[in-house]
């Protein structure tokens, strides 16, 4: 398996289940907000947007 392989279970995985996915990169961002201390919210927000806006198949 080479990383194209990968690359392509990956993108198979997050296309079959964009809800799962931007909920974990909701969680991730707020577990980050916590351990900042709320000092990035803004840029924090931001980067998880622009994460869901990639995911295939999403409504974000």
């Amino acid at each position: 398996m080479d990383l194209g392989d990968i690359a392509g279970k990956a993108k198979d995985l997050i296309s079959g289940n964009p809800d799962k996915v931007e909920e974990g990169i909701d969680k991730a961002a707020e577990l980050v907000d916590d351990k900042t201390g709320g000092k990035f919210t803004d840029q924090i927000d931001g980067a998880a947007d622009k994460l869901k806006d990639m995911i295939p198949g999403s409504e974000a």
